[in-house]
């Protein structure tokens, strides 16, 4: 503690390490039979932000006997003086070191938080390879989006969760707490938790690999642990549990607002997106649900804005009458309500009118693409015309701020889609003048991300577009984007080739990752701290060619090297899809019209739930 309080005046943004916020659950850690830390590799205002972390926090610490604590990566300036002054990665409730834990579990939202998760066991003094651990030291263990396709990480984490983290907690505390009561072996126990389902153990499976170096095979190599790893899924979000009394940080973090989940998956079938697969089937809270847990976390945070938080809100079957419910008894008290993700094609005016009782904001957009050709191979279910006419509206409704997100690289674009993306963007602005939207005010915002290639989605088998063209395109797009009203940003095309060499690769990037570790890299996902030379310098030391990840083209009879791992939606789809994708061919949305035939529901066993009936 001494030492620690010297150390924070001489940091930014000390509240990052002290702990102590509101709603932090301190237990008695001598009475704790099982110990977990959290740990989000990303900074405090980002892990902070991200509802799963409330979430698993809460249902750990509800149970008896067994206590969880968070950590976070510590900015460069604080992993400095720590490594100065020989202070070991700690968590905030106790500020314990991380190595006294039972268990150091990791959350993996983005490719390139990869080695902060590296950084952050470094400074805990863990072994960096699961391999080089005893019985001494924490289990360490991952979950999240990025786990459908674990490979790059095989060698540092000893398990892996594959879904839905609320419905696989339990049964991995269950299976511990004997584990520690039978006096099992670090190995024994393994095992026995890879016949669990969800549970994937990467030490327990071998890579065959061709001669050309691709991936021929991933098998287990005991018998009774499964060929491939089935995802675990929530049935009923209204059972579930769900934090009423989260922890309010006590410093601005990104998304700082009560976060009620109304609705979990989408149907819509954006192909290059992978949350649409791997978050499916569509499960949605009912009414009285979302109200009651609204209640209670007002009373709990003193937050003054609701977010109604799913990946596709306005999909929400009862949302009009819940968002009204919300202000109705809300905002006498000052507390708005927010709605996230929206789409240009459902989007209801009055109802955003309606939420900005409160305080107004700015209105988000994703058109994704410039032509109605490449939305039908994306299969984005929006038109030119639909976002036109909303953001005409809306003009004329008062705002004067609209923001609009595109990617570019995707398959089959041509120069006429980026063009498509400026008459687009302008046509918007054109809208807000003839409202009458003061010049000064006006502003439409365009974003533009590139795409990258993920796992387990119909776009999975396409190259991304190289960095030199990326540029290229992103270049033009910024001389014809310079219009006074117009805000043209867009993303280092190194960070998103990165993204693509990971969420494409094998165990192979093992070695990779550690050598960028060894030469620096951490906090890849901020601009500022991201290193490209140094990560071309740690594919040059380990023999490995990046553009094999990145750039190669996939054929459908091709082995991944994620195939061993099932998110219950078919292979025979995701085929389907990509062939209709490259015809210009869409598909239509289950919610409203007849099944596509994905195969979730009899593989997982588990229909879509909709409050509307």
């Amino acid at each position: 503690m001494e030492l620690l309080h010297q150390i924070l005046p001489r940091v930014q943004k000390p509240a990052r390490y002290t702990g102590g916020e509101w709603n932090a659950v301190n237990k008695d850690w001598d009475r704790a039979e099982l110990k977990v830390a959290f740990g989000f590799p990303d900074v405090y205002e980002v892990g902070m932000s991200w509802l799963g972390l409330q979430i698993i926090y809460g249902i750990v610490n509800r149970r008896a006997g067994v206590l969880m604590e968070r950590v976070f990566a510590p900015w460069p300036d604080m992993e400095e003086k720590m490594r100065e002054n020989g202070l070991t990665l700690f968590t905030l409730e106790s500020l314990r070191p991380v190595r006294d834990f039972d268990v150091c579990a990791f959350t993996l939202q983005y490719e390139l938080s990869f080695s902060n998760v590296l950084n952050m066991l470094d400074l805990s003094g863990i072994p960096l390879r699961s391999e080089q651990r005893n019985e001494e030291h924490p289990l360490v263990i991952a979950g999240g989006p990025c786990a459908f396709n674990p490979e790059p990480l095989a060698d540092f984490i000893d398990f892996f969760v594959i879904g839905e983290g609320e419905e696989a907690i339990n049964d991995f505390l269950d299976v511990f707490l004997e584990a520690k009561r039978r006096k099992l072996s670090r190995r024994d126990f393994l095992l026995e938790t890879a016949q669990i389902q969800g549970f994937y153990v990467p030490s327990l499976y071998h890579v065959l690999y061709r001669a050309d170096g691709a991936v021929q095979k991933v098998f287990p190599l005991k018998e009774g642990i499964p060929e491939k790893v089935t995802k675990r899924c929530v049935r009923d979000l209204d059972r579930v549990f769900f934090p009423v009394r989260p922890v309010v940080p006590s410093t601005g973090v990104v998304h700082d607002r009560i976060m009620v989940e109304i609705m979990r998956g989408c149907t819509r079938g954006c192909r290059f997106c992978q949350a649409g697969i791997i978050y499916r089937p569509v499960r949605e809270k009912k009414p009285d649900t979302v109200l009651k847990l609204a209640d209670e976390l007002v009373q709990n945070t003193g937050y003054d804005e609701i977010s109604l938080a799913s990946l596709s809100t306005s999909d929400y079957s009862r949302l009009q009458e819940v968002a009204r419910s919300l202000l109705d008894k809300h905002s006498g008290c000052g507390v708005g309500v927010s709605l996230p993700s929206l789409r240009a094609d459902n989007f209801s005016l009055e109802l955003a009118k309606e939420v900005q009782r409160v305080r107004r904001s700015s209105l988000t957009f994703a058109p994704e693409v410039g032509t109605q050709r490449l939305r039908n191979v994306i299969n984005k279910g929006v038109t030119g015309d639909d976002l036109l006419k909303t953001a005409g509206a809306a003009f004329r409704k008062g705002w004067q701020a609209i923001k609009l997100y595109f990617m570019i690289g995707l398959p089959t674009e041509t120069e006429e889609d980026l063009d498509g993306i400026v008459m687009l963007a302008k046509n918007v602005l054109a809208l807000g003048r003839e409202a009458g939207v003061p010049r000064g005010r006006l502003r439409v915002t365009v974003s533009v991300s590139s795409f990258v290639p993920k796992a387990h989605t119909a776009f999975q088998w396409e190259p991304q577009t190289t960095q030199d063209e990326l540029k290229k395109r992103q270049a033009y797009l910024a001389e014809r984007l310079r219009q006074r009203g117009l805000v043209y940003n867009y993303h280092d095309p190194g960070m998103s080739f990165m993204e693509a060499v990971f969420a494409r690769g094998d165990r192979r990037l093992g070695a990779v990752l550690l050598k960028a570790f060894e030469l620096g890299c951490k906090f890849d996902g901020w601009s500022e701290h991201f290193h490209w030379e140094s990560w071309r310098e740690a594919f040059r030391l380990t023999g490995v060619d990046p553009a094999s990840y990145a750039y190669r083209r996939f054929n459908h009879d091709d082995p991944l090297p994620w195939e061993h791992i099932d998110t219950g939606v078919s292979g025979k789809f995701l085929e389907d899809e990509h062939r209709r994708a490259l015809a210009g061919i869409t598909t239509g949305d289950c919610r409203t019209g007849t099944c596509p035939g994905c195969g979730l529901c009899s593989t997982l066993e588990i229909r879509p739930v909709y409050a509307g009936g």
